[in-house]
């Protein structure tokens, strides 16, 4: 099933590229924009591609590396892009439009590099384009970047499916959203508070933890866990967790019964 759901993936991206020589994937090393790579490397050829991978203290070390490891799994040369919206005040701000405000910050940088594309795209899939909460898609649109997978009718469903088809190391990555997306809207955001979250969820994973959220609430640290993990946070390793956490530099630590709520802060605000 997945086979066939890879083949028909591949060819509708083919149709979808006709024409494109070489294409930029802005790439993250999530699931998404993993499968948006490798369908574009079958179709159009590796030399063809590049996986352009925005840095800045938003991007967890962690994150930086995977991408990495994935690109070369699926053999299409990756370039790191500098972005500095942290340098722009509607990013540090912290709104619900703070997305948008990262992603024109890539998708400019991009633009201005010399990497001769004809082309970007980037991994929105058809469960993304129903959400209300993803303003980054509205400065994708802006800069004409191209949606296959949504395009194609892909949902996340299928793109794991695809990943898996094609043995990805991502195919069952949690999604991973930037470390600012940890910061309740309108608390501005700086590299202290990044750095606060990054060293609490680097040390959260080295305890076995995979699929999680440390939320930023100053002295507080808010754990969003899946249920089956509260348990074991709240037992077994309650105190390596305490410690790995106010190691970081926060004072307090709570668990939160709600469990893990992807764009929790974004939904929220634009309800």
């Amino acid at each position: 099933m997945n086979s066939d759901l890879l083949d028909r993936a591949t060819a509708d991206l083919a149709r979808q590229l006709d024409g494109v020589r070489r294409l930029g994937v802005a790439f993250s090393g999530g699931v998404d924009s993993s499968v948006l790579l490798a369908l574009a490397a079958r179709a159009l050829g590796p030399s063809h591609v590049l996986a352009l991978l925005g840095v800045s203290p938003s991007l967890a070390a962690d994150e930086r590396a995977g991408a990495h490891e994935v690109a070369r799994h699926i053999g299409v040369r990756l370039a790191e892009v500098e972005t500095r919206e942290g340098e722009r005040p509607g990013y540090r701000a912290n709104g619900p439009d703070r997305c948008f405000h990262c992603k024109d910050e890539l998708f400019t940088r991009i633009e201005a590099a010399a990497y001769g594309l004809d082309a970007v795209a980037y991994g929105e899939n058809a469960d993304d384009v129903r959400r209300t909460d993803r303003p980054g898609s509205r400065a994708a649109a802006a800069h004409h970047v191209l949606t296959p997978l949504a395009a194609a009718g892909l949902t996340k469903a299928d793109v794991r499916g695809i990943a898996r088809a094609l043995g990805l190391p991502s195919a069952d990555k949690p999604a991973a959203p930037c470390l600012a997306s940890r910061i309740p809207h309108f608390i501005p955001v700086d590299a202290v508070k990044l750095s606060q979250v990054e060293r609490a969820e680097a040390a959260l994973r080295r305890l076995g933890f995979a699929d999680f959220r440390v939320r930023h609430h100053g002295d507080i640290a808010r754990l969003e866990l899946p249920p089956a993990d509260l348990a074991r946070a709240a037992t077994t390793v309650r105190e390596a967790v305490l410690d790995a956490v106010t190691a970081a530099g926060f004072r307090y630590v709570t668990l939160d019964l709600a469990g893990i709520q992807s764009g929790a802060f974004t939904r929220a605000a634009t309800r």
